[in-house]
C-alpha cells in the first residue's frame, strides 16, 4: 500500500509542479490565461491536441470496448480518428486566420460574431456546455475507478480528490499550465500504457502467445463485425463520420484552433495525428481483448474497469500503481482543457459586458468550479458505459457541424438558417436519447446530422435573394479553376481512402493471425501511413490555394 500510494502521490505532486511553474511566464491578460499568447509551435500543439483529446475514454473506454467487443475496435478508432485530422485544415487554419485577425478567444464567439449573432452565440455556447458536460464526467468516473482499485478510495471521493488537483493547477496556471502538464501526461499515456500490455500479456507467454489463447477460447473478440455483431456496415459508417463531423467541435481542440504560432504548426500536427493513434490506440484495445484470459465474466459498465482490475491483479504494487497513472494522465489531461475553454467561453460569450479583465477572470474561475460540481453529480452514480456517454455527447455536438462549415466557407450562409438547424438537430437528438426516433441501422448522427443540413442549406436558401446557381455557387473559394481543380483531386483522394476505411469485403473475416493480431488490423496500419502521405501531398498542394483563395476571401 505504502509503494502504491507513494507512485500516486509522485505523480500528483509532479503535475502540480508542473502547472504551478508554468504560473512564472504566464501574463495577466485574458488572452494570455485562455490561450497562452497564440504562440504554440509544433511540439506544444500537437501534443496538447493529442493529450486533450486522448482522454479517460481512450485508456478506459476502449480497454472496456476491447473486452465487450474485440479488435474490431481498434480500427474504427485509430483510422477514424487520424481522418479527422484533415479537419485541421479545412476548418482549423479557417479558424486560425479569423482569430488572429478578430481576436476571438472562444468557438462560440467566433461563430456568434461571424454570422453577427448575439443569439446564435449564445445558442453555441449552451450545445457546447451541456454536451460537454457529459463528457467532463467520464473523467472523474474513470478517476473513481483507478483509485478505488489501486488504494481502497471509495470511488466518489477518488473523483473528488482528482478534480479538486486539476482545478487548482488551471486556476493558477491558465493554459500555459493545461499545455506543459500535457506534454508531461501525452509522454506519460505513450510510455505506461506500453509498459502495462506487455506486463500483462507477460504471464501468457507474451504478447503474440496471449493472443493466440485469446483466440482459442474467444474467437469471436477477433472477427471483424466484433462481438455479437458489434459494428455492422452501417454503424461502422456512422461512428467513421462521427468521429470527423465531431472531434474539432469540442470547444477544447476547437479553441486549440487559435493558439498556433503558424499555419506550420497547425500542419504538423495534422500531419502527425494519423501515426498516434495508430500507435496509441492498439494498447488499451489489447489489454481489453487480452483482458478476457484472466478475468472472463465482466459485462457492460463492469468491463470498463478492467485495467485497473488487472493490475491489481498482476502487477506490483507500485509498479501497478505507477502504470495506471497513465489513465490519470489522460483524464486529467482532457478535464482540464475542458474546463478552462468553457470558463472562457462562459467569460467572453456570457460575462462580456464587465470590461474589467480582473473580474472577467474571477468569473471565469467561478464557473470552473461549477462546471467541476456538475461533472461530479453526474459522475455520482455512471448512466452507462463509456462509450455510450461518449457517443452521445459526439452527437450533440456534430450538429454544429453545418453551421459552422457554412460560416466559414459559404457567403449565403445565414444565422437563421444557423439557428434553426442547430434547434433542429438537438430536438432530434434528445428524441433519440428517449428511444422515440427510429435510426434505420445507423447511429442517430446519421439522420440527425441529414436533417440538420437540409434546414441549414433551404433556410438560408430562402432568406437569399440569389437563384439556384448562384447560390450554390456563393463559397468562399473555388473561384480560381486550378483552385477547383486542385480542391476536387484532394476530396477524391480523400474520400477514396475514407472507403477503404469501410472494408465491408473483410467483415467475417478474423484469420489468419499476424503476430498475434488479425490480418485486417495491418491493414489499417497501412492505411494511417497511407493517410499521412495523402496529407502530405494534400499540403504541397495547399500553398497554391490558400494564396489565391485568401485573395477571394479578403
Amino acid at each position: 500500500m505504502v509503494g502504491k500510494s507513494a507512485a500516486i502521490l509522485g505523480y500528483f505532486l509532479l503535475i502540480l509542479f508542473v502547472g504551478l511553474y508554468s504560473r512564472r511566464y504566464a501574463k495577466s491578460t485574458p488572452e494570455d490565461f485562455f490561450l497562452g499568447g497564440r504562440n504554440l509551435g509544433p511540439f506544444l500543439l500537437f501534443f496538447t491536441m493529442a493529450a486533450t483529446n486522448f482522454s479517460a475514454f481512450t485508456i478506459f473506454g476502449f480497454s472496456g470496448a476491447g473486452y465487450r467487443s474485440g479488435y474490431a475496435f481498434y480500427p474504427i478508432m485509430a483510422f477514424g480518428t487520424g481522418f479527422m485530422a484533415i479537419s485541421f485544415s479545412f476548418i482549423g487554419k479557417r479558424v486560425y486566420d479569423l482569430g488572429k485577425e478578430k481576436g476571438y478567444i472562444t468557438p462560440s464567439e467566433l461563430i456568434g460574431k461571424h454570422y453577427q449573432s448575439r443569439p446564435l452565440q449564445l445558442l453555441v455556447f449552451a450545445v457546447m456546455v451541456i454536451f460537454t458536460l457529459p463528457y467532463i464526467a467520464i473523467q472523474p468516473i474513470s478517476a473513481g475507478y483507478t483509485l478505488e482499485s489501486l488504494l481502497g478510495i471509495p470511488y466518489f471521493v477518488g473523483g473528488v480528490l482528482v478534480m479538486s488537483i486539476i482545478v487548482l493547477y488551471v486556476f493558477l496556471g491558465g493554459f500555459r499550465g493545461v499545455v506543459w502538464t500535457d506534454v508531461v501526461q501525452g509522454g506519460m499515456m505513450i510510455v505506461l500504457m506500453s509498459l502495462a500490455l506487455f506486463l500483462l500479456a507477460k504471464p501468457h507467454g507474451g504478447i503474440i502467445q496471449a493472443n493466440l489463447a485469446v483466440f482459442q477460447k474467444f474467437p469471436e473478440l477477433y472477427s471483424r463485425p466484433g462481438t455479437g455483431n458489434a459494428f455492422p456496415v452501417s454503424i461502422w459508417f456512422s461512428y467513421m463520420l462521427l468521429w470527423l463531423l465531431c472531434d474539432p467541435l469540442f470547444p477544447q481542440l476547437f479553441q486549440r484552433f487559435f493558439t498556433a504560432r503558424n499555419r506550420r504548426s497547425l500542419d504538423i500536427t495534422m500531419l502527425a495525428y494519423p501515426a498516434i493513434c495508430g500507435i496509441l490506440f492498439i494498447l488499451p484495445v489489447a489489454i481489453g481483448v487480452i483482458g478476457r484470459l484472466s478475468l472472463p465474466g465482466l459485462s457492460g459498465k463492469e468491463a470498463d474497469r478492467i485495467l485497473p482490475l488487472l493490475l491489481a491483479q498482476q502487477a506490483d504494487h507500485w509498479l501497478g500503481a505507477l502504470i495506471l497513472t497513465a489513465g490519470l494522465a489522460a483524464l486529467m489531461s482532457t478535464l482540464d482543457s475542458q474546463l478552462l475553454t468553457l470558463s472562457s467561453m462562459f467569460t467572453r460569450d456570457v460575462f462580456s459586458s464587465s470590461k474589467n479583465e480582473k473580474k472577467q477572470a474571477w468569473m471565469g474561475k467561478l464557473f470552473i468550479l461549477v462546471l467541476a460540481a456538475a461533472g461530479l453529480i453526474i459522475a455520482y452514480r455512471p448512466p452507462s458505459t463509456l462509450l455510450k456517454i461518449a457517443t452521445e455527447t459526439f452527437t450533440g455536438l456534430a450538429v454544429l457541424f453545418p453551421a459552422v462549415l457554412g460560416g466559414l466557407y459559404w457567403r449565403s450562409a445565414t444565422a437563421l438558417g444557423a439557428i434553426l438547424s442547430i434547434l433542429a438537430g438537438e430536438t432530434l437528438v434528445v428524441g433519440y436519447m428517449l428511444d422515440w426516433l427510429p435510426t434505420f441501422g445507423f447511429l442517430p448522427v446519421i439522420p440527425v446530422l441529414g436533417v440538420t443540413t437540409v434546414v441549414f442549406l433551404l433556410t438560408s436558401f430562402l432568406q437569399s435573394k440569389l437563384s439556384l446557381k448562384e447560390l450554390l455557387t456563393s463559397g468562399n473559394v473555388f473561384k480560381n479553376k486550378k483552385i477547383q481543380r486542385n480542391a476536387f483531386v484532394s476530396f477524391g483522394v480523400f474520400s477514396a481512402l475514407f472507403l477503404l476505411g469501410i472494408d465491408f469485403w473483410a467483415w467475417g473475416s478474423s484469420a489468419p493471425l499476424i503476430l498475434g493480431f488479425p490480418w485486417w488490423i495491418w491493414y489499417f496500419v497501412g492505411l494511417n501511413l497511407l493517410l499521412m502521405v495523402a496529407m502530405a501531398c494534400f499540403l504541397t498542394e495547399k500553398k497554391t490555394m490558400r494564396s489565391a483563395s485568401n485573395a477571394s476571401l479578403h
